[in-house]
């Protein structure tokens, strides 16, 4: 069912369906992951399951895929660039012990998911920033490159040709052509995975949002907004506006809703009309979507505008692509 934006103040919250009424499915799934994308994604994940990985390296598989595909304009290599013309990167990670990692506003390392995997696992620290994130990832061995390709390059001076460079606030939304997180601008790669032996972990990786100002940082390498994980209950990830997630704590905010009796799909949809009745018209244009897979291997999702499709693979390996309902008529 859809809402209309002349409705968006009267959106009423998602009807609670109790978890423990609903039966766990006769082929769990394993792995989910954001857009159309995520099917590579997942495939790598997959493998990295059948090969004894665990949960946590399932999703760091899926993301370095992301990151690797320069035909993907919001992460990783081929990323478009802030305002300035650099590449940064943020991303985090998440294990179903609480243990969690980020790097935000990362320069010249592809695989941001694995630094952050790296500052998890190697410092005493749970986020490291800009110069300090490059430094600790070259130390730990991982090669620098430039991010910047001719094709991310030449949508950036295209770009400026038409932008008036300077730091406006709110003019992210204006300048773009295309609806920050819509078809045309995907941000964010989320990925929630449960492993052989039942444990989950999650991962979010991103270029962030295109020609954004210089130091600017969404929800994607935020725990409890871009990503959250409860090992008893399920995960959670999000994309699109990071700004807009931030603000309900999009993903903690769902992992809460299941835990409370809310299937993932309610629990999502939960989230986005809480934000619709917090941000009123402010959001009537904006992509929110937000991602969830609960610990009986349910999958399920919810965003505010039509559009949003993720991946889903069950236990069996088979992979399949869904698309979320919303909370706004197209």
């Amino acid at each position: 069912m859809t809402t209309t934006r002349r409705t968006l103040l009267t959106a009423a919250p998602a009807a609670a369906i109790a978890t423990s009424a609903l039966a766990q499915p006769a082929t769990p799934d394993v792995m989910v992951s954001t857009w159309d994308f995520g099917a590579a994604a997942n495939a790598a994940g997959w493998a990295a399951r059948q090969a004894g990985g665990s949960a946590l390296d399932m999703v760091e598989a899926g993301g370095k895929v992301a990151e690797l595909d320069e035909s993907n304009s919001s992460v990783g290599l081929g990323g478009l660039p802030d305002r300035d013309g650099h590449v940064t990167l943020d991303a985090c990670v998440m294990t179903w012990a609480g243990d969690i990692g980020a790097v935000c506003a990362l320069e010249d390392v592809v695989h941001a998911v694995s630094v952050a995997r790296a500052v998890m696992e190697k410092t005493p620290h749970t986020m490291l920033v800009g110069a300090g994130a490059r430094a600790f990832a070259v130390d730990q061995g991982f090669p620098t490159q430039n991010l910047l390709t001719p094709r991310a390059e030449a949508a950036w001076r295209d770009w400026l040709v038409t932008a008036e460079y300077a730091p406006r606030a709110n003019s992210e939304n204006t300048d773009w052509r295309a609806m920050p997180g819509g078809p045309g601008n995907h941000d964010t790669i989320g990925l929630v995975a449960i492993g052989a032996d039942n444990r989950m972990a999650g991962a979010c990786t991103t270029s962030g949002m295109a020609f954004k100002m210089r130091g600017r940082v969404g929800d994607s390498p935020l725990i409890g907004a871009g990503l959250y994980v409860d090992d008893a209950v399920g995960g959670a990830t999000a994309t699109g506006v990071g700004e807009d997630v931030v603000r309900v704590a999009g993903s903690h905010s769902v992992v809460e809703a299941m835990r409370h009796g809310l299937d993932p799909t309610a629990a999502c949809r939960n989230v986005i009309e809480r934000l619709a009745r917090l941000r009123g018209t402010k959001v009537a244009a904006s992509q929110v979507a937000l991602l969830a897979l609960d610990k009986q291997g349910r999958a399920g999702a919810f965003a505010l505008q039509p559009g949003f499709t993720y991946a889903v693979t069950d236990a069996a390996g088979q992979t399949r692509i869904e698309r979320a309902e919303a909370l706004f008529s197209a």
